[in-house]
């Protein structure tokens, strides 16, 4: 049985949980720019380059991962929201993306499979929106100029994906898409990687909100992003960072109510204060997402910005008992995008 269909049958039977965020984690161990840095050599001050620790300091990310796991995680992501060229270009660790993908998708793969618990886990490769749009204009007084194109983004994607393949992922997961053409780009670049190799590789595809009017930076509502990017036939579709679990519902149902595939949303601990940090308490977080599985909204639940193993054990503790939410049948009507959807009736 492939890993896609070992999901979907656990999905069917009980509410799935994924980890948390590794940048809290990390951001908790007060690592020095040296801790960043290791032994390799860098024209720039390494500090925050959290992707980079794969290499130089992979056993902090396993012990984020094992505590991930304890915690009731099912589906564990790697440690590669910026490990792309454009991301590391700020790094001067271009060079290094591959390198740092193999090893954050082999660190998860080791944690994931000697657990030795009889639990079946899985690895979802983490591909971060980069820090470039295709779909707006840096420059507000060219609205036409764009930093980069739809090829470099997809040849950027393709060589993050394909390593890792390499260090052994289940999924690819498209996370925090605030554009759409970023997700398509992405998109692409995974379907061409599955078809070099020759077998599956299912695709997870997670949008982030920018306001609470439920769009994202380049203008989709929710189900407007369905109908885009249905086409790749996603294994999950969903929402996560954005905002707090008790902001994100009303997005969440009307998504909910389109998806033809399992829905995936993993809130932040809530807004953050003044100071940028998240306060919300594990137990209200999870309270809340209990809510989401009393309206039959999702099928896979977890954490992004601010959230802790104490969260992930808090959520996967309060729905246990909970039904997953049952996948639509697909419609027959003809449902075409623009930034909103576009129902043509049969």
């Amino acid at each position: 049985m492939s890993a896609a269909s070992e999901l979907r049958a656990a999905a069917a039977g009980r509410v799935l949980v994924k980890d948390g965020a590794y940048g809290t984690m990390i951001q908790a161990e007060k690592l020095s720019e040296a801790d960043f840095r290791g032994d390799l050599q860098f024209d720039r001050d390494q500090r925050g380059n959290n992707d980079l620790l794969n290499l130089t300091r992979p056993g902090i990310v396993r012990k984020i991962a094992r505590q991930f796991v304890e915690s009731g995680a099912d589906v564990l992501a790697t440690n590669t929201f910026n490990a792309n060229r454009i991301s590391q270009s700020d790094y001067g660790a271009e060079s290094l993306v591959a390198d740092i993908n193999e090893a954050a998708a082999r660190i998860i793969r080791e944690v994931v499979d000697g657990a030795n618990d009889g639990r079946k886990r899985w690895v979802a490769g983490a591909i971060g929106p980069t820090n470039k749009t295709l779909s707006l204009s840096p420059d507000v007084n060219d609205p036409g100029f764009r930093e980069v194109d739809f090829d470099e983004v997809k040849s950027v994607y393709r060589e993050q994906i394909d390593a890792l393949v390499r260090g052994g992922v289940d999924f690819v997961l498209i996370e925090t898409v605030f554009d759409t053409l970023n997700c398509k780009a992405a998109i692409m670049a995974a379907l061409e990687a599955e078809a070099a190799l020759g077998r599956e590789l299912p695709i997870m595809i997670s949008m982030t909100l920018t306001d609470l009017s439920g769009r994202n930076l380049s203008g989709h509502t929710v189900e407007g992003f369905w109908a885009s990017v249905r086409h790749a036939r996603p294994l999950t579709i969903g929402l996560n960072c954005s905002f707090g679990a008790a902001q994100l519902r009303p997005h969440l149902a009307a998504l909910s109510k389109q998806a033809g595939t399992l829905v995936m949303a993993y809130p932040n601990a809530g807004l953050p204060n003044e100071l940028g940090e998240y306060d919300e308490a594990a137990e209200e977080t999870a309270a809340q997402v209990r809510e989401w599985l009393e309206e039959g909204l999702v099928n896979i639940v977890g954490g992004c910005c601010g959230t802790t193993p104490a969260h992930i054990a808090a959520i996967a503790g309060t729905v246990r008992d909970c039904t997953p939410r049952a996948v639509p049948a697909s419609p027959s009507s003809t449902l075409l995008a623009g930034l909103e959807p576009m129902v043509l009736a049969a």
